[in-house]
């Protein structure tokens, strides 16, 4: 085995469960992330049939996220008094286990942290690749080498900006913003949520740990914004002055936001690119396919392709020519599929006008009457199980 001494920057999804098939197959990975900690919060993420499970399962913390999952039921869209008009089935958005982000991610640091070495609060600088390795600069730690760097680091990867350009290049930006934070469960939700509609708007606030929190959720339509992504002052400000007035438990959610520990906000986009690895760096996850969150189907393809990368490098014995590409020739198609379940989501989930909005809140009130009103599940399980999955398991012991 050559190429032993790996980097992954993202300590999210894709880079710690990146980080423990490495170590199950003779590799030495150390994960640096930006962030001073883990991060808590954040909102629910799914795992759908087989492919997902089954590599939870082999992982061993399959039991750790049933014990976590939210356990959420339906969700209902409400008027402007807080009154249902339509309710949304569990099933039609959730997989077989949803977890909220926070949770899964304090699961697989518990699962590799006695294996990886663990770099918080720092950040790639520069990277400089020769025939043997590459030097890796840093904004605190002192420069080191490794042999191969992988980009865990989501949407706005810092590694694919130094390795293959802006972010323009590869960012696809689909006219939507999120923010997403924890607040008081005020309304009492249990392992439910509320959403309120309008045009160019959506306010969603659902339970969460076993109903003793809350979260509030936040989309509107934009074209791209000149923001600071560390600007939180800029971002809550950017967020009130979308929403207040806007009517049912937007201006409280509002004044909950100033108080919340966990302010999430982010641009909802894609990652397209034509290839995933230049020389000894290669992206993952988010990173290099981010289908979007309205797709439902970022941390289970983020799983898959951490997956799927370290099992290729063992295969090639630590070879990263041969690993990297045939990485991609078995993830590239299945990456397509999960990122069309996001496509055209947007002006559904936020439509431009009035008339839209109350046509497809009247939609959703006849849904649960319609043919093919579970088309919308089947279609997202077919996608994420369109893949077969070679057993890795045994490689670094032949």
């Amino acid at each position: 085995m050559k190429n032993i001494n790996v980097l992954i920057s993202g300590a999210s999804v894709a880079g710690p469960t990146l980080a423990y098939w490495l170590r199950r197959h003779g590799f030495n990975p150390t994960i640096v992330e930006r962030a001073p900690a883990l991060r808590d919060g954040g909102y629910a993420v799914d795992f759908r049939g087989e492919a997902h499970l089954s590599i939870l399962r082999r992982m061993g913390i399959l039991p750790d996220l049933e014990r976590a999952r939210t356990g959420m039921g339906s969700m209902s869209y409400v008027n402007s008094a807080g009154k249902p008009q339509s309710k949304m089935p569990a099933d039609l958005f959730a997989g077989d286990i949803e977890i909220l982000r926070g949770d899964l991610g304090r699961i697989l640091y518990d699962a590799t942290k006695d294996h990886t070495e663990y770099i918080f609060g720092d950040s790639i600088t520069s990277l400089t690749e020769d025939e043997h390795g590459v030097t890796v600069t840093f904004e605190r730690t002192p420069p080191r080498r490794f042999d191969l760097v992988i980009g865990a680091d989501g949407l706005h990867s810092n590694t694919r900006r130094l390795t293959f350009g802006p972010e323009e290049q590869f960012v696809k930006h689909l006219g939507l913003y999120c923010a997403i934070f924890t607040t008081p469960n005020h309304l009492g939700l249990d392992h439910t949520g509320h959403a309120y509609r309008t045009a160019n708007k959506l306010v969603a606030w659902y339970s969460s740990r076993h109903n003793t929190e809350a979260k509030a959720v936040f989309y509107f339509a934009s074209p791209a914004l000149d923001l600071d992504r560390r600007d939180v002052a800029r971002q809550q400000a950017v967020l009130a002055e979308s929403f207040t007035g806007n009517g049912w438990q937007s201006d409280r959610l509002l004044h909950e936001m100033r108080h919340a520990p966990d302010f999430y906000f982010d641009s909802v986009g894609q990652v397209h690119m034509d290839a995933w690895s230049r020389g000894r760096v290669a992206l993952v996850g988010d990173a290099a396919y981010c289908p979007s969150s309205l797709s439902g189907m970022g941390s289970g393809l983020a799983l898959i392709g951490a997956y799927v990368l370290a099992g290729e490098l063992a295969a090639a014995h630590g070879d990263h020519r041969v690993a990297f590409a045939r990485y991609e020739e078995e993830m590239r198609a299945y990456a397509t599929g999960c990122q069309k379940m996001g496509d055209g989501v947007a002006s559904l989930m936020v439509p431009g006008s009035r008339f839209m909005a109350g046509l497809l809140n009247q939609y959703y009130k006849l849904m649960p009457y319609l043919p093919g009103k579970n088309m919308a599940s089947k279609i997202a399980r077919k996608t994420a199980e369109n893949i077969t999955l070679r057993d890795y398991r045994d490689l670094a012991r032949r």
